[in-house]
């Protein structure tokens, strides 16, 4: 098994995963986009603003396809 698997094909994790860390880069983003701001770099915090947007598009991505596999058999961990 190679570093970082779990040996589960659990496209629920998978999915909460990427949610997780597009949520939390999000929050990440508005410092960046303030530091920006604040060094009077309009572009660089423009730049910052699109990656928070596509982080969030991401994110919501991720909850609509969570809400579709919910109650699902096709969510669950590999079965050997």
């Amino acid at each position: 098994m190679a570093t970082g698997e779990t040996g589960f094909d659990d496209v629920s994790f998978d999915l909460i995963s990427v949610q997780y860390h597009a949520l939390k880069a999000g929050h990440d983003y508005g410092q960046y986009v303030r530091d920006a701001d604040n060094a009077g770099r309009k572009d660089i915090a423009d730049f910052f603003r699109r990656v928070m947007e596509e982080d969030s598009a991401r994110a919501k991505q991720c909850h609509e396809f969570l809400k579709e596999l919910s109650g699902t058999s096709q969510s669950g961990p590999a079965v050997s």
